[in-house]
C-alpha cells in the first residue's frame, strides 16, 4: 500500500507529463540535454516507467480526482437547481472524459508532455500557455484548499471551545503558512507519501459520514426546500464548480505512462469516471435534498457540532491540509524551471534563492486565499471557469484537431468542444465576477450566538 502512494506522488513529479522532479538538479554534469537532445527522446528518457496494473491505475485516478471538490457540490447544486445540475454534471463528466481521451490519443502520437504537445504543434508560446494554465489552476486549488481548511478549523474550534475561542478566517489562513513553508522546502516529493496515505483515509471517513448524516436528515426531517429544475439567478456558477471538481487532468498523461499496458487506459479511465461521477452526483443531489436553500459552500459546515462531527471535520480538514503540498509542488517546479537556469545542489546562493521563492509562493497563495474567503462559493466557480476550463475543453480538442483529426466528424466535434470551452469560460467567468461584485452571500453557519 505504501508503495502505491509513493508511486502516486511520483506522478506529481511528472505533472502534465512534465519532468518536474528535482532529479535533474543532481545531473548538472549531463550534457546536451537542453537543445541538442531531441524533444521526444528527452521526454521518453524522463517518462514514468510503465509497471502499473489496471487496478492500480484505477486507484491512482481515484486519488487524483477526489478531494475538496466533492464537498463544494451540494452548494453548486443549489446554484444550478436539482435537475439542471444533475444533467449538466453528467454532461460535463462525459465531455471531460472525451477530452481526456483526446489528450491521451494525441500524446500517443506525439509522446511528450502536455505543454510540449502544444509546443510541437503550435510553437513555444502555446507550450507556455499550457504551463500558465496548469500553474494558475493549481494555485487556485491551493487557495481553495486553504480556505476550506480554515473554515472547517474555525467551526471545529468554536464547537470544541463552546464559543469561548473565535478566530477569523484570515488568521487561520495565515497560520497555515507555518505548516506549508517547511513542506514546500521538500525537494523529494516521495517523502510526502505518509501524508498522502493518511489524507486518503481521512477523506474516505469524511465521505462515509456525510452519506450517513444526509440520509439521517432525510429520514427524520424529510426533503428540504429545493429548486427542483433550475436556479435562473445563479446557474452559470455551477459550470465552474463542476469543472473544478474534475481536477485531475494534469495526471492523465503520467498515469497513462505509468501503466504496463497503456492501451487499456481508455477503458480504465472510462470506468473510473463513471464511478467518480456517481459519487459526485449522489453527494450533490442527496446533500442538497437534505439541506436545501440552507446548504453551505462547504457541506460539512451544515452539520451540528457533535463529537462525531468534530472528529470527522477535523480529520477531513487535516486530509486536505496534507494534500496542499502536492497541489503546490507542480506550481513551484514549473516556475522554478522558468526562473532558474542553474542548480542549487552545488550552489548555496541559488538554493537560497529557490527557498525564498518557495516562501513567497506560499505567502502569495495565502493572500489570495484571504481574498477568496470572502465568497468561497464564487471563488471556486471562478477558478473552475477561468483556470480549469481551458485545460479540459480548450487545449485537448485544439491539439487533437491539428495532430489527429482527419475525418470531418472528428474535426466538427473538436471544434464544437472548443467553442463550448471558449463560450463557457467567458460566460461563466463574466457572470461569476458580476455576482461577486454584488456580494450578498450569507455568512457561513456558525455554532456560536452573534
Amino acid at each position: 500500500m505504501t508503495r502505491t502512494f509513493v508511486d502516486f506522488l511520483a506522478l506529481y513529479g511528472h505533472f502534465g507529463g512534465e519532468d518536474l522532479s528535482e532529479e535533474e538538479e543532481e545531473g548538472d554534469e549531463e550534457e546536451g540535454m537542453d537543445e541538442i537532445t531531441p524533444l521526444i527522446q528527452r521526454a521518453q528518457q524522463h517518462a514514468v516507467h510503465g509497471t502499473a496494473t489496471p487496478a492500480k491505475a484505477v486507484f491512482l485516478l481515484l486519488k487524483s480526482f477526489v478531494g475538496t471538490g466533492v464537498m463544494f457540490l451540494p452548494k453548486a447544486f443549489s446554484n444550478g437547481g436539482l435537475f439542471f445540475s444533475t444533467a449538466l454534471l453528467s454532461a460535463i463528466a462525459l465531455i471531460s472524459l472525451y477530452t481526456f481521451l483526446l489528450l491521451v490519443e494525441t500524446r500517443n502520437k506525439i509522446p511528450v508532455s502536455f505543454g510540449d504537445i502544444g509546443g510541437v504543434l503550435f510553437g513555444k508560446h502555446m507550450r507556455w500557455a499550457v504551463l500558465v494554465a496548469i500553474t494558475f489552476s493549481q494555485v487556485g486549488f491551493v487557495c481553495a484548499y486553504m480556505v476550506f481548511v480554515a473554515q472547517n478549523v474555525q467551526a471545529l474550534i468554536e464547537s470544541v471551545s463552546q464559543c469561548e475561542v473565535r478566530l477569523s478566517l484570515s488568521n487561520l489562513i495565515l497560520a497555515q503558512i507555518a505548516i506549508f513553508v517547511p513542506l514546500a522546502m521538500i525537494r523529494k516529493i516521495q517523502k510526502l507519501s505518509a501524508f498522502a496515505l493518511v489524507a486518503d483515509v481521512f477523506i474516505l471517513v469524511g465521505l462515509i459520514y456525510l452519506y450517513y448524516y444526509d440520509f439521517f436528515i432525510l429520514s427524520t426531517q424529510g426533503v428540504a426546500d429545493v429548486e427542483w429544475v433550475i436556479n435562473s439567478s445563479a446557474f452559470p456558477m455551477f459550470i465552474g464548480t463542476a469543472v473544478f471538481t474534475y481536477e485531475g487532468v494534469g495526471l492523465v498523461i503520467p498515469i497513462t505512462e505509468s501503466m504496463a499496458e497503456p492501451e487499456k487506459f481508455p477503458k480504465v479511465l472510462s470506468g473510473t469516471m463513471v464511478f467518480i461521477t456517481s459519487i459526485f452526483l449522489s453527494v450533490g443531489f442527496v446533500s442538497y435534498l437534505a439541506f436545501g436553500s440552507h446548504v453551505q459552500t462547504v457541506i460539512l459546515l451544515n452539520m451540528p457540532g457533535t463529537t462525531a462531527l468534530n472528529t470527522v471535520q477535523g480529520l477531513y480538514a487535516l486530509a486536505i491540509c496534507l494534500s496542499i503540498p502536492l497541489q503546490l509542488f507542480p506550481v513551484i517546479r514549473i516556475i522554478e524551471n522558468g526562473l532558474f537556469t542553474r542548480s542549487g545542489k552545488h550552489n548555496r546562493m541559488v538554493k537560497w534563492q529557490k527557498n525564498l521563492f518557495r516562501l513567497l509562493s506560499v505567502l502569495v497563495c495565502a493572500l489570495m486565499a484571504i481574498v477568496g474567503s470572502s465568497d468561497l462559493d464564487k471563488f471556486v466557480s471562478l477558478i473552475g471557469s477561468l483556470c480549469c476550463v481551458p485545460l479540459c475543453f480548450f487545449f485537448p480538442p485544439l491539439f487533437h484537431l491539428k495532430a489527429i483529426a482527419t475525418h470531418w466528424r472528428q474535426k466538427a466535434l473538436d471544434v464544437i468542444i472548443l467553442l463550448f470551452g471558449v463560450l463557457s469560460m467567458t460566460f461563466t467567468t463574466g457572470i461569476t465576477l458580476a455576482l461577486w461584485s454584488k456580494g450578498g452571500e450569507p455568512a457561513p453557519v456558525t455554532r456560536c450566538p452573534a
